[in-house]
């Protein structure tokens, strides 16, 4: 079981996030949905402490962290059940696909780096990348890219693994390929909390949706309610200018 509780979010006089609170049963897909500037992407980098949230309280399993008051180990301790996916990849232009999911692995796990290779290719086999393990970033399309910044979030078999628009940098013939690797992702149950304008893959794969708006969670609740029977004015509206009636 996962809990946010009360998470809010300032940067200077401006709060971000007002109050959020999700649970998210293991093995369950959460997407949340809503217009750019609504404070989702800071959620998720919350939920890992990328960003530090100044009030609220999270957990995962028995791992508990109070934002407003906690110390390094027990952020890190958190940090450790969690696995990001960065919305424009983020991997080391000097290293190879394979070397890229094994670095974590090294530096992080502790892990000698022959096994942690030896992982890498495995994941990479599994994600459909077998033959690119020698290949630079720069050698990849950015669907392979972004699979690849999956499979290094793979690496560390996470109890959450965090999604922040994973598609949204990608040029539309590479989005099918990533959503593909998602999809396989949650038929093995993989605990997923997924920021995405992909409302068709909400659809299809969400167990709950969330529509976040003005730094509140507006409504949620299952694929068929929130698109097919929406409630708030906001959330009409917002399905209504993705083209959603």
């Amino acid at each position: 079981m996962i809990k946010l509780k009360n998470i809010h979010k300032r940067f200077g006089d401006s709060e971000i996030l007002k109050g959020i609170d999700i649970e998210i049963e293991k093995g369950e897909i959460i997407v949340i949905i809503g217009s750019s500037g609504t404070g989702k992407s800071t959620l998720l980098r919350c939920v890992n402490f990328l960003e530090s949230a100044e009030q609220g309280e999270i957990s995962i399993d028995d791992t508990y962290v109070n934002c407003a008051k906690h110390t390094k180990a027990e952020e890190l301790a958190l940090r450790r059940k969690t696995g990001f996916v960065f919305q424009n990849y983020a991997l080391f232009a000097h290293m190879t696909a394979r070397q890229n999911i094994a670095e974590g692995l090294i530096t992080v796990r502790g892990w000698k780096k022959d096994q942690a290779l030896q992982r890498a290719q495995e994941i990479l086999d599994d994600i459909g990348l077998g033959d690119k393990g020698d290949s630079y970033p720069a050698a990849l399309s950015g669907g392979q890219q972004q699979r690849v910044g999956i499979g290094r979030a793979m690496a560390f078999e996470p109890e959450l693994l965090l999604f922040d628009e994973p598609t949204s940098a990608l040029d539309p013939e590479w989005v099918g390929e990533v959503l593909s690797l998602m999809k396989k992702l949650a038929a093995q149950h993989q605990t997923m909390l997924v920021v995405t304008h992909e409302m068709q893959f909400a659809r299809e794969v969400a167990d709950k949706v969330i529509f976040m708006a003005d730094g509140h969670i507006i409504e949620q609740g299952k694929p068929g309610d929130i698109f097919g029977n929406p409630q708030d004015p906001r959330l009409k509206k917002f399905l209504n200018k993705v083209g959603i009636k």
